[in-house]
């Protein structure tokens, strides 16, 4: 499907473009009916002959209107622009924005989603209707008095006159019925029906000329975009047009079968991995505060939960729909689940991605003027899915290999979208088939294996499928280890990450030969993502008290002393670190590492709210369990006692508890001199304050866990 010119910046749109109902650019008056007479021709040659799915009639209509004014504008361009008036040379440039307009919509029929095009029967007639409300306007406005018109030109005028006089909203029937028809589909889902087969296949391939497999996929594509850019300012609203994606997704398969092929699907996986490394590259400036914690992606629609924290309105809401009632950053439980628009960072967004080129969607006036409560998803899309589903599942197990991979894909999708279709997917037993697609050759088969994984992993009841499935943790290892692309493996560490937020399962992740070793690896040369996948991955295994010394062996240890000094991963890192010397082999190991301690202390002065939290607790920890040997080597680093002194008038609140009982246990030890009067300063403690007894380290580490899933 051709990219419509009227979509600015290769974004596809709702309607015609605003700049399609403004002042032209600066217009030559000497020329303005040559110009004219241009237009008007190639709108004629250029539409004539097309035949679109929707609103024909209209379209054809406002092409023969055209057609009249071409032997007009000639006619006007023989008398020369000296002998017409100012009042006419005005007229003929409204008429300019008149075809200027008329060329947008023509376009827009011609090039949209034939679906879509349905969707909106009943608004764009409207906009063929202001059309030709705008050519009657300017017939009666032209100061014809000052015109010499022979006869000919006369009758034509006063022909496309009266045709226009009688103009009405002409909205087709055979659309409408159409359009009816789709919403009937969609109810019969709804309902607990399946429509009819041939129903279905007059609908999509007789009513709507959607031939072919590639088609389909155009129309599906043209759709999500209008959903991913316009969620909250599309008319029907974006549950509606979920649905006709789901019903178009279940159609392609159910009417044209699986007709890709494994080269093809190679193909496209290696465009869509460049595509995302050349995307890694651009956002890999992105200031860290417009990134969301969840999805690790610039904000889109950066939104407060009730903790005072922003997330991205889909990553949150998704987060939200999963039966998350906890703030992701703090664990706190929200207090409610509003979502307030975060008015002022988004302007700081926006501003940024106009200064860098990046493409940033508008705002929308319900997102500006009140909050917005988590949606649910409608039943029809869950039972139009399910039924996708159950389709694909039987090609992933009997189809050939190129329907197999093509399956895969689009399970991988699917399973993307709901918790519903995730659980839908693991019943219809999808988790051994996509196993045996771990271990296969083909680079397409492996990534959308393994994505497809990850993403039946973040629902709950789908872990336990998955690590008791015989030999499945192994095959997500050996891809974390040897993955045909950046991509796989990535996408294996961040299922290790999903399945290690079971408690009982981070054992047996630890235990599988070379897991940590490969996280550890790519923690140290990964992406970006890769390592933020990787980092949160050891941080969930390292909360487990019998995993710390096979990080130890697997050389973790080193790679995270590194990691300190990485932006993106450095909280994280010193997250682990100060999980691993709660033991004391962890503070054997660390000790050993002479920039480690440096590295820690360096954080609690430049590292951020989250990164000082970290650190202190990882130096707390480090002191009380090394005894004084390792207190007498922290008070030899330079500056180390300013530093925590800093900490406790300036750092966040959980900071300054842990750097007062750093400061207690260093005092304990006299290794550092600081005078007790220091704490008398707005901040008071007690010997036995909870507080300082430490209750449980992993509460006290600040870390953003998210899993970034891109679709591709």
């Amino acid at each position: 499907m051709a990219t419509p010119t009227l979509f600015s910046s290769l974004r596809r749109r709702t309607s015609p473009s605003l700049e399609a109902f403004l002042a032209p650019n600066q217009v030559n008056e000497s020329t303005i009916l040559q110009t004219l007479t241009i237009i008007s021709k190639e709108l004629v040659l250029s539409f004539s002959d097309i035949c679109v799915p929707c609103h024909m009639k209209n379209f054809q209509s406002l092409i023969r209107k055209i057609d009249i004014f071409v032997s007009v504008f000639e006619y006007f361009k023989g008398l020369g622009s000296g002998n017409f008036f100012f009042t006419a040379i005005l007229c003929f440039k409204e008429m300019y924005i008149t075809l200027s307009r008329t060329k947008m919509l023509l376009d827009y029929c011609s090039q949209s989603s034939r679906l879509w095009l349905l969707l909106q029967n009943s608004a764009i007639s409207n906009h063929f209707l202001d059309l030709n409300k705008d050519i009657l306007t300017f017939i009666e406005v032209l100061p014809f008095e000052e015109i010499e018109l022979c006869e000919d030109v006369k009758e034509l005028i006063e022909l496309l006159k009266k045709q226009l006089k009688r103009e009405k909203l002409f909205i087709d029937q055979h659309d409408e019925a159409m359009r009816v028809q789709l919403f009937n589909f969609l109810h019969e889902f709804e309902v607990g029906g399946v429509p009819d087969k041939v129903e279905l296949q007059m609908f999509f391939v007789e009513g709507l000329g959607i031939r072919d497999e590639k088609s389909c996929r155009s129309e599906i594509e043209f759709l999500e975009d209008l959903i991913c850019n316009y969620e909250n300012d599309i008319e029907p609203s974006s549950s509606v047009v979920k649905g006709v994606v789901a019903l178009t997704r279940y159609c392609r398969f159910l009417i044209f079968g699986f007709s890709g092929d494994e080269e093809t699907m190679c193909l496209e996986n290696w465009k869509k991995e460049r595509t995302s490394q050349q995307t890694t590259e651009t956002l890999g400036t992105v200031p860290k505060d417009f990134c969301c914690p969840i999805s690790l992606d610039l904000m889109q629609d950066p939104v407060i939960v009730s903790t005072g924290h922003t997330y991205d309105r889909d990553s949150i809401t998704q987060w939200m729909e999963e039966g998350n009632y906890s703030c992701p950053q703090t664990g706190q439980m929200l207090a409610h689940t509003r979502l307030v628009p975060n008015i002022a960072l988004r302007s700081l967004i926006s501003e940024w991605c106009i200064t860098h080129g990046i493409y940033y969607p508008i705002e929308t006036e319900d997102k500006i003027m009140g909050t917005i409560s988590v949606a649910s998803p409608t039943k029809a899309v869950i039972e139009v899915n399910r039924a996708a589903a159950k389709i694909l599942v039987e090609q992933l197990s009997c189809g050939s290999d190129g329907a197999k991979i093509i399956a895969a894909h689009e399970l991988r999708l699917l399973a993307k979208t709901r918790k519903e279709s995730r659980a839908c997917i693991a019943q219809l037993g999808a988790i051994p088939l996509l196993q045996r697609l771990l271990s296969n050759p083909n680079l397409a088969a492996q990534e959308n294996a393994v994505t497809a994984i990850l993403n039946l992993s973040l629902y709950e009841d789908n872990k336990s499928l998955i690590v008791e499935e015989p030999g499945c943790l192994s095959l997500i290892v050996e891809v974390l280890r040897f993955g045909h692309t950046e991509e796989s493996r990535e996408n294996a560490a961040a299922t290790l990450f999903s399945l290690s937020a079971v408690h009982d399962y981070k054992k047996r992740i630890t235990d599988e030969n070379g897991a940590i070793s490969a996280l550890a690896g790519l923690l140290k040369e990964g992406t970006q993502r890769g390592k933020k996948d990787a980092v949160t991955a050891l941080f969930n295994l390292s909360t487990h008290v019998d995993n710390c010394s096979r990080m130890i062996e697997a050389g973790a240890i080193t790679v995270l002393v590194d990691a300190l000094e990485t932006e993106g991963v450095a909280e994280e890192a010193s997250g682990v670190l100060g999980m691993l010397v709660r033991q004391p082999i962890g503070v054997q190991a660390v000790n050993k590492e002479e920039r480690a301690v440096p590295r820690l202390i360096k954080m609690m002065r430049h590292g951020t709210s989250r990164g000082k939290e970290n650190a202190v607790s990882a130096m707390l920890e480090l002191c009380r369990n090394g005894g004084p040997s390792i207190i007498q080597k922290v008070s030899k680093v330079p500056a180390f006692s300013s530093f925590l002194h800093i900490l406790l008038y300036t750092g966040t609140k959980r900071a300054r508890r842990k750097a007062a009982s750093l400061a207690r246990v260093c005092q304990k030890y006299e290794a550092v001199a600081l005078p007790y009067g220091l704490w008398g300063v707005g901040y008071t403690f007690s010997s036995n304050s909870a507080a300082n007894v430490g209750s449980g380290f992993a509460s006290d580490v600040s870390m953003s866990v998210s899993i970034s899933v891109p679709v591709l």
